[in-house]
């Protein structure tokens, strides 16, 4: 397992606290959990704990005599340079550039497994995600939920967890009856007949390409149907081929799942189960001619209907068997699913109704994702080609590229609106991070292949040579991988990815700059090239984690 330096300093603290305690210097108190974080201010420090200051009200002494005490009692390591107690109480580290370049043969030793970590410990976990309505075509709002489950399992798996990626398929209720009676009504138009969509149909080009292509391979079959407001057999076939063009579509920006559940599956035994438990813990109330979820016992405002008056489940009532199978009867020790932002109010409501079915809701982690504004010169996008009112995701990709879409998608934490000029993810120039970053890769892939070229050979570069400030730089972030595969797992917060891809190009940018790496000086430049190797497998690492690809040649 590759070393979290982070989680390696806050050993050393807490092992300085109990030496302290041992001497009789500090009480007998708990310390408190991990303090240690990177300071804002490079001039800082690379790492600082303020458990200083968490201690010195339980300890009865000032912050400053408790940082001093603590530094005084940690254990030396040959990883820390210095110590230095700061106002009001903060312990600053600082890593020793000898043990810095040292770490680049470890890094390079690992190879792709350099960032990979055992937190996770085997244990399940789900992760669903996009799951729209298989009625149209992925919006531009799914690429982003895309981006994010799809960066959360790659990291998840990273982590040491065991994880499955599902897409689950609304294929009952009113919104497939509604695709199926438009579907149905635009088959009838091509033919000549004289009908009129539904209310609240579905309107986009898309529909009249599906009747077409229905037509063509049925011909005339579905004709005449008066038992119902469209044909079974053309709605099983309308949802396939959208299914199928959802899945194309997806294979677009490199997103394949492990599995897609359908919401009918769920009838009756599953439903039928979820509901007796809700019956059994005195969750379910008859009143006004419906079934209801007692909710407001579970400190929720309001009940909420489980089964309508006409006798059809409500998705709410869907989304509880949903989840009663995934926690069940396949046995997730964790589920976390991925929404849009017009699902924030269903929130509460499902995890009370996680809880009356017996499970910690602690197992169940919501991510809202806010909306997404696509800009175009500084103007706002907003007519789709093909599909009515919305932007459709293949559109955009197929503008940018999968890649740009997926870093853009993920720069901005989940909870806040972004704005996604398109203009900008296509520019080929340090402007567009995207580019900024993986020009980084090609970049160091072609250094190395120039340097084989020359005949050089970086296998036995002696990287005790490496000492300026530029280098070290590197050094540093390559070994922050494993600390910001842990931080993203542990918070689930994903956009931290895009960030620091950016910072370790930036530092490369810079090294190359300021440090010619092949030159007349063969020792050093072997020595130059095993950081680069290194810095070439992280960022590639890094880029995996964002399900992008890291070009060899730009």
């Amino acid at each position: 397992m590759p070393l979290v330096v982070r989680d390696e300093i806050e050993r050393l603290v807490q092992e300085a606290v109990h030496r302290a305690q041992e001497g009789g210097l500090i009480p007998p108190v708990a310390p408190p959990p991990s303090t240690v974080e990177r300071p804002q201010r490079p001039d800082h420090g690379d790492y600082a704990s303020n458990i200083a200051l968490r201690l010195a009200r339980a300890v009865g002494l000032p912050p400053h005599e408790v940082a001093k005490i603590i530094a005084s009692h940690l254990p030396s390591s040959p990883m820390i340079s210095s110590v230095e107690v700061a106002s009001p109480g903060f312990l600053n580290f600082r890593l020793s550039p000898s043990w810095l370049a040292s770490q680049i043969d470890e890094v390079l030793k690992a190879g792709e497994r350099f960032g990979q970590l055992g937190i996770g410990q085997g244990q399940k976990v789900q992760v669903e995600f996009v799951s729209a309505n298989p009625t149209g075509p992925l919006t531009v709002g799914a690429g982003r939920g895309l981006a994010i489950g799809d960066c959360l399992a790659r990291v998840l798996q990273a982590a040491g967890y065991e994880v499955e990626k599902e897409y689950y398929i609304n294929d009952a209720g009113t919104q497939t009856d509604t695709f199926a009676a438009t579907l149905y009504a635009r088959y009838r138009q091509l033919f000549g007949e004289n009908v009129d969509v539904p209310p609240g149909a579905y309107t986009g080009e898309y529909m009249w390409d599906l009747a077409e292509e229905i037509r063509q391979e049925w011909k005339d079959r579905f004709l005449g149907f008066s038992e119902g407001p469209y044909p079974p057999q053309l709605q099983e076939i309308g949802i396939s081929k959208m299914l199928q063009r959802i899945k194309a579509d997806l294979a677009l920006t490199g997103v394949h799942y492990d599995s897609w559940f359908s919401e009918r599956s769920l009838y009756p035994d599953t439903f039928e189960r979820a509901m007796a438990i809700l019956k059994e813990e005195g969750y379910v109330a008859q009143k006004e001619g419906a079934i209801w979820f007692v909710s407001s016992a579970l400190g929720e405002d309001k009940d909420n209907v489980l089964i309508r008056s006409n006798g059809r489940p409500t998705y709410f009532a869907s989304d509880i068997a949903y989840h009663y199978h995934k926690f069940f009867v396949r046995g997730y020790d964790k589920v976390i699913d991925i929404w849009g932002a017009d699902h924030k109010g269903h929130v509460p409501r499902m995890k009370a109704a996680v809880s009356a079915l017996g499970i910690d809701p602690e197992r169940l982690v919501i991510i809202i994702h806010q909306l997404v504004t696509l800009k175009r010169g500084g103007e706002e996008v907003r007519v789709s080609k093909r599909a009515g009112e919305v932007i459709t995701l293949r559109e955009v990709v197929e503008e940018v590229g999968a890649d740009a879409a997926r870093f853009f998608f993920l720069s901005r934490a989940p909870h806040t609106h972004m704005d996604f000029d398109l203009e900008l993810a296509k520019r080929q120039s340090a402007e567009n991070p995207v580019y900024y970053v993986q020009y980084a890769h090609a970049r160091m892939a072609g250094i190395l292949m120039h340097a084989r070229g020359r005949g050089l050979d970086y296998a036995d570069g002696d990287v005790s040579l490496l000492k300026e400030e530029a280098e070290m730089a590197v050094a540093r972030h390559l070994l922050r991988l494993p600390e910001v595969v842990e931080y993203v797992a542990r918070k689930l917060e994903p956009h931290v990815l895009p960030y620091y891809a950016l910072e370790m190009a930036t530092a490369f940018h810079d090294f190359y700059e300021r440090c010619r790496v092949v030159s007349e000086d063969v020792q050093l430049s072997r020595a130059r090239l095993r950081l680069v190797a290194a810095a070439k497998l992280v960022l590639a690492q890094c880029l995996h984690l964002m399900g992008m690809s890291a070009p060899e040649r730009m």
